[in-house]
């Protein structure tokens, strides 16, 4: 049965406000990093607070109800952790250190048409291209990317917004600061493009890997624990490799622990257990395809704050990103409605296409776990 009007929207609002947080993350981190801040330590960071945030909320919540976990489960948890956690955002804030927040953004919206290619290889999406649903989602894929593409490669000129009245005066001090660091105040436009696709693309991998462990191992919480806590040690071990220096590891700087208690607390703790929840009941590319969101945030966040300019290909790429936002989920919900009217008698072909159809059914755990994020 359809659900109600209010509980569908539930995580339509709240992958609006993980974005909004990703959002924020980028700004604090990229400060963090201009202050002289490692990028593997403040990776290395996020997961171990995110793994002492997270414990609490497992226990409470999940402790008397985890499933019985299965050498598949723990090797899909593994895999979880070397994808979705340490692969991810290494190679993301290594990009961002030599980029920008805004081009970072914007790459990372290549993510649901990465999500997209693979959820049709490993069948948790339906092509469904002679129908006008498929073709309006293939079409809002292709305008999302189009539109990140076109953010990252054009700016034209500058649109004339003026100053903010709310500039973050404390950002001067660190951008100023940077100038003594040349590793953290130069770009490569090379690497950091380059590191930051790769990171799109480690995270699709996370997301099918998550899809499936969600219908076998439906405990978020739990789930998010194990792989932050697996991704503390091998984050920690790669951030050795590179920095031995006590002194790097150094948290006395405010911008570098605000940015790691953020970045662990709530930019992973949290939303990696919210996005988890969402993944059960919407599939992997209802969660991706809002990822073009963070880019339109980061950007006006970062002109209000940071007093950085907007440009003409800034406002033609958000539109496009918002528009093929738009477009996608409208094909979905046209999927939707047409199951609905036309499935929901067969109880034997709706049980078969659930197990071809992740995105259209969502499973829904038995044992009550879909009322822990509400």
């Amino acid at each position: 049965m359809p659900a109600g009007g209010g509980s569908s929207l539930i995580p339509f609002f709240i992958m609006i406000l993980i974005q909004l947080a990703y959002a924020v993350m980028n700004i604090t981190s990229k400060l963090a990093i201009q202050s002289g801040m490692n990028p593997l330590i403040l990776v290395a960071y996020r997961q171990i607070f995110a793994t002492i945030s997270i414990i609490p909320f497992a226990y409470f919540f999940e402790w008397k109800i985890l499933p019985r976990m299965t050498k598949r489960i723990m090797v899909q948890i593994f895999l979880s952790s070397l994808t979705g956690v340490t692969g991810n955002q290494v190679l993301y804030f290594v990009g961002l250190k030599y980029s920008t927040a805004t081009i970072a953004c914007a790459l990372t919206n290549l993510l649901p048409a990465f999500t997209f290619v693979l959820a049709l290889i490993f069948r948790q999406e339906n092509l469904r291209i002679k129908k006008m649903s498929g073709q309006t989602k293939v079409l809002g894929t292709v305008l999302c990317v189009s539109g990140a593409l076109l953010l990252s490669f054009y700016h034209g000129k500058t649109i004339g917004l003026g100053e903010s009245s709310i500039h973050w005066s404390y950002a001067d001090k660190m951008q100023g600061g940077s100038s003594t660091s040349s590793a953290a105040g130069k770009t490569n436009l090379l690497l950091g493009p380059i590191a930051l696709i790769l990171s799109a693309l480690v995270w699709a991998f996370w997301f099918i890997i998550q899809a499936d462990m969600s219908k076998n191992f439906p405990v978020p919480y739990t789930s998010t624990g194990y792989m932050c806590f697996l991704a503390s040690f091998q984050c920690v071990i790669i951030a050795l490799c590179f920095e031995h220096r006590p002194s790097a590891w150094s948290l006395q700087n405010a911008m570098r622990l605000t940015s790691s208690l953020y970045a662990g607390v709530i930019c992973t703790g949290l939303s990696y257990c919210v996005i988890s929840w969402t993944i059960e009941r919407k599939g992997p590319l209802y969660v991706s395809v809002f990822t073009p969101m963070q880019l339109v945030l980061t950007a006006i966040i970062s002109w209000s704050l940071l007093q950085e300019k907007l440009y003409v290909g800034t406002a033609i790429g958000s539109l496009l990103i918002v528009g093929g936002l738009y477009a996608v989920l409208w094909g979905k919900s046209k999927e939707v409605v047409k199951k609905d009217s036309t499935e929901e008698p067969d109880m034997e072909k709706m049980q078969d296409n659930e197990k071809n159809d992740l995105e259209l059914q969502p499973y829904l755990p038995s044992n009550g776990n879909h009322n822990v994020v509400t």
